[in-house]
């Protein structure tokens, strides 16, 4: 695509050893995008790191999320008057090169989804099992096939950001969003991309409670709301 202006939002959680190539890496795949990158309450260097390589550096003092980084991260994407707003894991698990894949895709749809290979993978097997649950699930509230509904790789044309308000602040934010963007009629489609899970930043998903907050979502959206 061109002729659209693309902003980049990066919630980042003590990401200070990978983020300067995620950004780097976006730079070079994407024609001039304004990179926003959230600092949510880190207590390594990614704040310092932010303020070197993104266009908006933004700091949290404390955690509110990833969702609420997200929020704030859309909200400035809007007042820069972005098109395209691509988002991407600050840890090093999506490769970005492959973020002009999930932009050209919104060609023929309002919103892109990274969906990472599970079968043969070097994602865990936990992971690997609620990743394809909840995919499942996610697909049974919207009616339409779900290939991968917790990937934070993601390109969301100008309409999705500025009219789709999921409540979340934390991971819940991600699947409230597929579910809402679904009902309110824009158009879905997931780009293959590589699973990656060897990076020196551990994952801030916390596989109880933010499973918990998922499952919550669900039933309140779609499982539940059927009974």
């Amino acid at each position: 695509m061109t002729n659209v202006r693309v902003a980049c939002v990066i919630p980042a959680l003590n990401a200070a050893p990978t983020l300067a190539a995620l950004v780097r890496g976006l730079r070079a795949a994407l024609p001039s995008p304004y990179v926003i990158v959230v600092d949510d309450g880190s207590s390594d260097g990614t704040h310092h790191v932010a303020c070197g390589v993104a266009d908006a550096p933004v700091r949290f003092r404390r955690n509110r999320g990833k969702g609420a980084a997200l929020r704030t991260g859309f909200g400035i994407a809007l007042e820069e008057r972005a098109d395209i707003v691509v988002t991407a894991d600050a840890d090093g698990q999506h490769d970005p090169r492959f973020a002009p894949d999930l932009v050209n895709a919104l060609q023929s749809a309002d919103l892109a989804i990274g969906a990472r290979t599970r079968t043969g993978s070097p994602m865990p097997l936990g992971r690997r099992l609620t990743n394809r649950l909840s995919a499942a699930a996610v697909a049974r509230c919207i009616r339409q096939p779900v290939d991968d509904a917790q990937s934070g790789f993601r390109a969301l044309s100008r309409r999705v950001v500025a009219n789709v308000k999921p409540r979340g602040d934390r991971y819940e934010f991600e699947t409230q969003l597929l579910i809402l963007a679904a009902r309110a009629g824009y158009r879905m489609t997931f780009v293959p991309i590589p699973t990656v899970y060897a990076s020196v930043v551990p994952s801030q998903f916390r596989p109880v409670r933010d499973s918990a907050r998922i499952i919550g979502t669900l039933w309140r959206f779609g499982i539940g709301a059927e009974r």
